[in-house]
């Protein structure tokens, strides 16, 4: 079925299909866990019912998210030493202590008070259950940080060296871990989970206060996630705009393909606003443009100077279609969150934000333009950085497996079938639990599991009798 085609270029698809689903999840738990500390420290600060039954609304849904994150990542570690054994040899003495240190610090973290979390708010005490929720927030923080250092060195490699056996090696550790762009890419994607968690909480309370504005969970949720697109989007803006900077600084090539600038423009680049890339020809057909915009954004000069990809040589260059159109929908996302915030600033200066239809409207339509941003974002990033899994060291073409492509095609397909059984699954099932509101007196996940995991148990105390 597979016979003709390109092993690499099946790899490279597997890859990309698997952390595409992958990667929602853990943006999405990363905010939801940080907003399931905010409303349980508000709930013990407040005594507030409604902080508590929203706190065991989300819990719910946290926890299959959660999940779901968890067993979609796993087969990304297999497919380093399946389809990309050569990345994995040659940098394998630098990406796998990053792995290991996520593993033995955020992991064993979550895991060891994710159980607390989830079953104990009646079991222990109140303020102790609150440190294991804090811990798992913190815990899914931890995990971004060195998540994020491994990809960014592959990004923006430095604090390395190679051994005799052609492998790349830490130098220095501190140099290796916080690379050029770490930190400017943690901050970005740390924002981006937490706008993510704001849209979709924001589009629950909508969707509720639709048909009934006047329902406590939903008002406050929804009030507390406007507040955070209010505040971070704009943030996040000038977060993407200094990252855009650090790019161009050490990835000078992405911000070609980003741009569209094929040719080199030496009195000032301009502004593609929208246009169709042509790879072959190397242009921008019905370019709609700004002129010296971008040199404007990129080097705060109209006149500055601005290098094209007609000064690399073309087996360098990235797919500047994908990048190009990634990126703009990147960033036209992060300007609806930016004005969603202030349209609900506005309705809440006058006093209308529970009772406004079109906001309400507004906020439901964006729900998932949180996840559709991180996709962008993400595509954007890695498409921009080929044709290196390392930048400047290692090609793509180098580190896959010497493999078939009918071997890499058939796992290929069995991914696509499994994940959207799974995706599809849980995605319906949270969204039912989302499209019941919150209500006083709100469970939180099913406890009903044994009381002990060890000694005697209640049945053979029993028959014992």
């Amino acid at each position: 079925m597979f016979e003709g085609w390109d092993a690499v270029v099946l790899a490279r698809a597997q890859f990309a299909f698997t952390m595409s689903f992958h990667i929602i999840f853990p943006a999405f738990s990363i905010g939801l866990a940080s907003y399931l500390a905010v409303l349980e420290a508000l709930w013990l600060w407040t005594g507030r019912e409604v902080f508590i039954n929203l706190f065991n609304y989300w819990l719910k849904i946290f926890a299959v998210a959660f999940g779901m994150g968890v067993v979609s990542g796993i087969v990304m570690s297999y497919q380093f030493g399946t389809n990309w054994s050569a990345f994995a040899d040659k940098t394998g003495p630098v990406i796998g202590p990053l792995m290991a240190y996520e593993v033995l610090t955020a992991f064993f973290l979550e895991a060891g008070f994710l159980g607390v979390m989830l079953f104990g708010l009646e079991r222990v005490g109140h303020r102790l259950h609150f440190m294991a929720t804090l811990m798992v927030a913190i815990g899914t923080l931890i995990s971004a940080f060195w998540i994020l250092s491994a990809n960014s060195w592959m990004q923006t490699p430095t604090g390395h060296t190679m051994n005799a056996a052609g492998q790349y090696v830490a130098a220095d550790w501190f140099k290796l871990i916080f690379n050029p762009s770490f930190p400017y890419r943690l901050v970005h994607m740390v924002l981006a989970a937490y706008l993510t968690t704001a849209l979709v909480v924001g589009a629950v309370g909508a969707f509720h206060l639709l048909r009934d504005p006047h329902l406590a969970g939903p008002r406050v949720m929804f009030s507390m996630a406007m507040w955070m697109a209010t505040l971070v989007a704009p943030i996040q803006i000038l977060a993407g705009d200094q990252h855009g900077l650090n790019t161009l600084e050490y990835q000078p090539v992405k911000i070609m393909g980003m741009e569209g600038h094929y040719q080199s423009h030496p009195d000032g680049a301009p502004l593609i606003l929208f246009g169709l890339p042509d790879q072959k020809k190397g242009e921008v057909k019905y370019a709609l443009e700004i002129p010296r915009m971008g040199s404007l954004i990129l080097k705060h000069s109209p006149y500055a100077p601005m290098a094209g990809l007609d000064t690399v040589p073309r087996e360098n260059w990235p797919p500047v279609p994908i990048t190009f159109w990634s990126f703009r929908i990147m960033v036209g996302i992060g300007f609806l969150m930016f004005g969603l915030g202030l349209f609900s600033l506005w309705c809440r200066w006058r006093a209308t934000m529970f009772e406004s239809w079109l906001l309400h409207v507004f906020a439901l339509l964006m729900g998932p333009a949180g996840f559709i941003a991180v996709l962008a974002g993400w595509i954007t990033t890695e498409t921009g950085r080929q044709p290196f899994t390392v930048y400047g060291l290692l090609r793509t073409a180098e580190s896959a497996s010497p493999l078939a492509a009918p071997a890499v095609g058939a796992s290929l397909l069995a991914f696509i079938i499994v994940y959207f059984a799974v995706f599809i699954a849980g995605v319906i099932y949270l969204l039912r639990l989302m499209a019941q509101p919150p209500h006083p007196g709100e469970a939180g996940p099913p406890s009903d599991v044994p009381a002990r995991a060890a000694g005697i148990t209640p049945a053979v105390e029993g028959i014992a009798r």
